[in-house]
């Protein structure tokens, strides 16, 4: 269970990597002291990055492209001496007609092609390679045939194989070419497992593995390049004890980072300090004084208190998750919102808080009242407490929205606040899409400055924002703004690399409000025990929870289909359309592959007359990695896939973007990630057992609203996962970059 279709990291991703047993440089004396030289040495190579000062300015990039069959693995322990010849790679192959496009686009293609076709490798690889490096690919290729290890699905072995049949003898394994693209590959494999940065021993490690006879060298090289850059984090805690070091001198660790990613923590960082820094709370208005003042706000310095002042070098094109600018919604964004007559004063605040319907609620008013930057904790029963707070802010003239992870999430909230259940900004609900808020395709629209024409901003499910996206979001917001991020701490991290939320919440730096309303039933029971590491029976009258142990993968298959279709429908009224079923990769005798054929056999069987699918036929769309749109194929023709999404909407998806396509009666928890069905059966397979976490099992649980079913082949280990393994370790910087600049004061 290795592949992700999604470009999401595979739920049982890879244990850390164990040293390698190949040829070394010398003993492992001199290599650690190599190490502890080079670690001193790139200090001064490169800014190290790890203040907001570093770079000043800097906007980040923007969210990672989706990576096609992305491998959640470690580091390849492959040889350069035999290497095997490339195989056809996992990545999704362009459509045929890609290729021979006309034009300069045309030419490019046909060239790399051929480029890719001398070295051995697929000649689909053209259009990633075109995306990619641009209309030279092919001399870039040519020019550095480790390149290629930059394209989807290709992995060391692979661009060895290609760099010996472009080169011949030239090929080398100490080649400075090879050594760039080796450390450059092991850090996006990092990325793709959660980490922002790796440890530099990790690093070398990692090298030294792949047959590199120079490792230090190798990271020395990537970090004077510019794509790899370096930062001195020091330790705290059990890790400074561990370390030792002397008293006067706190043990630190050298950390290395690609680029895009060091620059997005780094900015995050910068932009939450900057929303503190510039908020302003509002005054109170005294009751007898001119209140022709308030009246005209729009020409008064009332405005000033609402309006905020932005650097003229940051960018107002934004992209959303999806790829799209937000440029559009530029000459719209004065007519989307009315300017607020004042800001609210203490006392405004304070009665709004006091109208809040639960003490929760009343404790996040009071913290937002306050401050700019909120964090607020709870789970699914917890998320009326921000419907209030959006109440309560568009009640008091604010220009309050809010942001969900996905379009389900945005019709439930919306009903919480009292809104309507409509899709976005057409049914008048303040509640949008995230990517839909800064695409700008829905929500308040910009101003003439290119910032969110917004004073409130809350973002549900923030714990599913990955660093970079994180970074865009608040980039969008005006200096002064609220920025409320409110989710489920004990739910799984994002798809892509970082730890926003968990960071954010370690560090300190701003209020957390903790709810204290718990999610109701056996389900719900069942959940909260788990996130606190007990897995224990619950009371289920009638029948909300089941559990079923399985002997084996192929049995747990039997059972899963059993509930799907025949037991809960029948037993419990829920419809098969409206049960998902939940398992830890897609690969393996229980992924869902495996789920999805024998789903499909009974459901909907048929021949898969269009590129593997029939009319009937449940789907997930995955535009972007951690995003997943369910759908069902309505029909297909030259045209593309029809497709029938969740929310009513309708869209045909081109045989050139069909790849981002699978089946959707199963799905991993990842992929289910912001959203839940009124059933759920979560199918946990005996090889899934050494990768099973605390979070995997609490997100799993929690996906079914009505009813869960668990259908488990792991023994004791599921017991052990819950109680001992809290969560798979991620490397990040943001609290460190956090607490370098901002002493906790939470």
């Amino acid at each position: 269970m290795s592949d992700t279709g999604n470009g999401a990291p595979e739920e049982t991703s890879a244990a850390p990597a164990t040293p390698g047993t190949a040829a070394t440089q010398g003993t492992a004396a001199d290599k650690a002291a190599a190490i502890a030289e080079l670690a001193a040495r790139i200090r001064s190579i490169a800014p190290q990055g790890s203040g907001p000062g570093a770079s000043a300015g800097l906007a980040p990039r923007r969210p990672a492209e989706p990576a096609s069959e992305a491998e959640a693995r470690a580091e390849a322990e492959a040889s350069v001496a035999a290497t095997p010849a490339v195989p056809a790679a996992p990545a999704a192959p362009a459509a045929p007609a890609a290729v021979m496009a006309d034009g300069p686009r045309g030419d490019a293609l046909q060239r790399t092609s051929a480029v890719l076709a001398a070295g051995g490798a697929p000649a689909e690889l053209a259009a990633a390679a075109v995306a990619e490096f641009g209309d030279d690919a092919a001399e870039r290729l040519r020019e550095d045939p480790w390149a290629v290890l930059g394209l989807p699905g290709v992995r060391p072995e692979h661009a060895d194989r290609f760099a010996r049949e472009l080169l011949g003898p030239e090929a080398e394994p100490a080649d400075p070419r090879r050594a760039q693209a080796l450390v450059v590959w092991l850090l996006e494999q990092a990325a793709l497992r959660g980490h922002s940065a790796l440890e530099l021993a990790e690093v070398t490690s990692g090298l030294d593995r792949l047959r590199m006879p120079d490792p230090v060298a190798a990271v020395q090289a990537a970090v004077e390049d510019g794509r790899v850059l370096p930062a001195q984090e020091e330790l705290t805690g059990a890790e400074a004890q561990a370390a030792g070091g002397e008293d006067d001198e706190p043990p630190t660790r050298t950390l290395l980072a690609l680029e895009r990613l060091a620059m997005a923590e780094t900015t995050l960082a910068e932009g939450l300090l900057q929303l503190m820094a510039t908020f302003v709370p509002g005054e109170d208005v005294e009751e007898d004084g001119d209140s022709s003042a308030v009246e005209s706000a729009p020409d008064s310095d009332v405005e000033s208190d609402v309006e905020s002042d932005v650097e003229s070098d940051v960018e107002s094109d934004v992209e959303s998750a999806g790829g799209e600018t937000a440029g559009a919604a530029d000459g719209e964004a004065e007519g989307a919102e009315p300017e607020p007559v004042a800001a609210p004063g203490p006392a405004a605040w304070a009665a709004a808080a006091e109208a809040a319907p639960t003490s929760s609620a009343t404790a996040l008013i009071q913290a937002v009242a306050d401050n700019a930057l909120v964090l607020h904790t709870g789970g699914e029963a917890a998320r009326a407490e921000p419907a209030a707070l959006l109440t309560a802010a568009r009640g008091l003239g604010l220009r309050a929205w809010a942001a969900t992870w996905t379009d389900q999430g945005r019709a439930s909230f919306a009903a919480l606040a009292g809104a309507g259940a409509g899709a976005g900004a057409d049914a008048g609900a303040p509640v949008v899409t995230l990517a839909e808020l800064l695409a700008g395709t829905a929500g308040p629209g910009r101003g003439p400055d290119g910032m969110l024409a917004l004073d409130l901003l809350i973002v549900l499910d923030a714990p599913l924002l990955d660093v970079e996206l994180a970074a865009t979001v608040v980039e969008s917001l005006a200096d002064g703004t609220r920025l409320v991020l409110s989710g489920d701490p004990g739910q799984l991290w994002s798809a892509g690399p970082g730890r926003f939320f968990a960071d954010l919440l370690a560090a300190k730096a701003c209020p957390a409000v903790a709810s204290r309303t718990p999610d109701f039933g056996p389900i719900g029971e069942l959940v909260s025990g788990v996130g606190i590491g007990e897995l224990q029976p619950v009371d289920a009258p009638d029948k909300e929870v089941v559990i079923l142990t399985a002997k084996d993968a192929g049995e747990a298959v039997h059972r899963a289909i059993q509930l799907l279709t025949d037991s809960i429908p029948r037993a419990l009224g829920i419809p098969a359309e409206q049960v998902v079923l939940l398992t830890p990769g897609h690969g393996g005798a229980a992924g869902t592959r495996a789920l999805n054929a024998a789903a499909k056999a009974r459901l909907n069987p048929g021949p898969g007359r269009f590129g593997g699918f029939d009319p009937g036929d449940r789907v997930v769309d995955s535009p972007a990695p951690g995003i997943t749109r369910p759908a069902r194929v309505l029909d297909g023709d030259a045209d593309g896939l029809h497709l029938e999404y969740a929310d009513g909407t309708r869209r045909t998806v081109p045989p050139a973007e069909a790849a981002r396509l699978r089946h959707g009666w199963a799905l991993t928890v990842h992929q289910a990630l912001g959203r839940r069905w009124p059933g759920a059966v979560v199918v946990v397979p005996e090889d899934a057992a050494p990768a099973l976490t605390r979070q995997w099992v609490y997100t799993a649980f929690g996906r079914g609203e009505r009813h869960l079913s668990v259908v488990h082949a792991a023994g004791p280990a599921l017991v052990q996962a819950v109680a001992e393994r809290p969560a798979q370790p991620r490397t990040t910087r943001l609290r460190a970059i956090l607490a370098e600049n901002a002493a906790p004061a939470y």
